[in-house]
């Protein structure tokens, strides 16, 4: 298989991919809020599913083609990427003040649900389709009680429409926004299906496995949503969307991103270090941000806990301990050149991701500045 076409292969879904789901989250947000549905339920169920369509298309096609070490390796793989790499990375440039509401009742759910799928995967090396049916019933309950607990809040809090709502929809009617829903989607599955293709043809061009590839440079590629919400939810000084956003994206991968991959296709075999390394990394990665938002940890009397800068090091740290520890693992098999292969183009990943954020918002906020200067200018 040509390497160079599975690098361009990879590099194109990895684009297509975020900005398909931009599409698609744009048109559906826009419909709902046409349609009269309420700014909450858009927030929690569209926008949510945005940030996680990537991750949740790519599991999907990698487990109907058969390969569930790409599937899982994807989904886990986020998740460790979210809290280690993008959390520990907004920590660092500003710190995070944590509300008691995620760490009581938003964390302790993703907490036992990752600890729950990792006892499953060991106990049935795998998982069944029953497996997969049964954790999309747990994540839908948890979201009816979430959106539940939301409505009720809002009503006490008043009703107050969130902020931008009419700003959301001018510019989109009826026509165009469902034509994004349907293109999106359709664009969604084709940027999966080339992405998997190239993935796969990567790791069977330098030797390493499909878990690692997923583990890596799918999961940090599909992360890519994730990182840009919450390094423009930390800029504005909205900790709460970027902590909030990290841990219902964790939440949806380990329900409902492995739960409809197992449910089309069984996941069976799986690779001893998923549930042996990378779900205990994982675990391990949500029980510190758990800690470290706690609001009185080490005699702390505010309201609200803090991800410091320092703790913010200690994810990053983490992080890539956690990849050298991957590195390992296949040099112990005896493959170190192909080690050296998925290092360098991790870091190649990693530095192209930054720079399609980094230029995605300068861009934004350039426009920003041209607007308020032509509004002055009228005035």
């Amino acid at each position: 298989m040509n390497l160079a076409l599975c690098f361009l292969a990879l590099a194109a879904g990895l684009a297509l991919l975020v900005w398909s789901a931009d599409k698609f989250v744009g048109g559906a947000a826009a419909a709902a809020r046409l349609m009269g549905v309420p700014p909450l339920i858009v927030g929690m169920f569209v926008v949510g599913f945005g940030t996680s369509a990537p991750e949740l298309t790519v599991s999907a096609i990698s487990a109907a083609q058969g390969n569930s070490a790409l599937a899982l390796g994807n989904a886990y793989g986020s998740n460790v990427c979210n809290i280690g790499l993008i959390l520990g990375a907004c920590a660092l440039l500003s710190p995070l003040f944590v509300t008691r509401s995620a760490v009581y009742r938003e964390l302790p759910p993703l907490i036992l649900v990752t600890l729950l799928s990792g006892m499953v995967l060991f106990l049935h090396d795998g998982l069944t389709r029953l497996d997969g049916f049964l954790f999309l019933a747990l994540f839908a309950g948890l979201t009816a009680a979430s959106s539940w607990q939301g409505i009720r809040a809002a009503k006490q809090g008043g009703g107050a429409a969130a902020p931008d709502g009419e700003e959301h929809v001018r510019g989109w009617t009826g026509r165009k926004a469902a034509f994004w829903i349907f293109a999106g989607l359709v664009l969604l599955v084709l940027a999966s299906r080339l992405l998997v293709w190239g993935a796969v043809g990567i790791a069977q061009a330098l030797g390493v496995s499909d878990l690692i590839i997923g583990l890596t440079i799918v999961a940090v590629g599909t992360s890519l949503p994730e990182l840009a919400s919450s390094l423009v939810a930390a800029r504005k000084g909205e900790d709460d969307l970027a902590v909030g956003n990290i841990v219902g994206s964790n939440l949806f991968n380990t329900l409902a991103v492995v739960g409809l991959a197992a449910a089309i296709h069984p996941l069976p075999d799986v690779d001893a270090e998923l549930f042996l390394r990378d779900v205990p990394v994982a675990l391990v990665f949500t029980l510190l941000l758990f800690l470290f938002g706690l609001p009185g940890k080490l005699g702390n009397r505010r309201s609200t806990g803090t991800v410091n800068r320092a703790e913010g090091s200690v994810l990053l740290a983490g992080y890539a301990g956690y990849l050298a520890w991957i590195v390992y693992d296949e040099i112990k098999r005896g493959d170190a050149i192909s080690s050296l292969h998925v290092c360098s183009l991790y870091a190649l990943v990693l530095l192209v991701a930054t720079w399609v954020v980094v230029g995605k918002r300068v861009v934004r906020l350039r426009k920003a500045a041209r607007l308020a200067e032509s509004r002055r200018g009228r005035a």
